[in-house]
């Protein structure tokens, strides 16, 4: 394991905080360290050594920030320093260079800088019990936050499925008892 690889980061952001996720599964030795100004990562996937050091276009409050090491990631809720702020930052790493050979926008959780206000914040439901960035080791237990189906709410789907109109919802479908002989010009089965 002499060759040690840059680990795939994937970023979102909300005014007052980012949501960084190196893309690895089943990272063994995992090792954190963030700072105000930095990020430092190391740890082991299938085998391979990767590592992330990384510098912030802007400061962040490494004390307020979580991170957890999940089968197939490390996720990390960083809160931005300055929360007076209040705007989007144009990209995440200070080396312009840097981050377009090592970093790309997590789409899943993307939001438009005029559109936050109704997305609300990050989902960190998946570090719940994380460890916050001055502890390194404790617990991993399960992936919490995936309860029955995510908050789907069943009921509602199933009342707006029924409201779609044709009173029962089967509108135009014909069932087993249907008095429509298509089948009626189909020749016998032989046996």
């Amino acid at each position: 394991m002499s060759t040690v690889n840059t680990a795939p980061i994937k970023w979102a952001q909300r005014s007052d905080s980012l949501y960084i996720t190196i893309a690895l599964a089943d990272v063994k030795d995992a090792s954190i360290v963030l700072a105000d100004e930095t990020l430092k990562f190391k740890g082991i996937s299938e085998n391979k050594q990767y590592e992330v050091d990384i510098a912030f276009l802007k400061p962040v409050d490494a004390t307020g920030s979580t991170y957890k090491v999940l089968p197939r990631s490390v996720q990390m809720h960083v809160m931005k320093k300055d929360k007076n702020e209040d705007e989007f930052w144009p990209r995440l790493l200070k080396d312009k260079t840097l981050e377009k050979n090592q970093v790309k926008i997590d789409w899943d959780r993307y939001v438009d800088e005029d559109e936050e206000e109704g997305a609300g914040g990050f989902d960190t439901s998946a570090l719940d019990g994380g460890m916050d960035m001055g502890s390194m080791m404790g617990g991993m237990g399960g992936m919490g936050g995936m309860g029955g189906m995510g908050g789907m709410d069943m009921e509602a789907l199933m009342k707006q499925m029924g409201d779609m109109g044709g009173g029962d919802g089967m509108d135009g479908m014909d069932g087993p008892d249907s008095d429509d002989d298509d089948d009626d010009d189909l020749p016998d089965l032989e046996e």
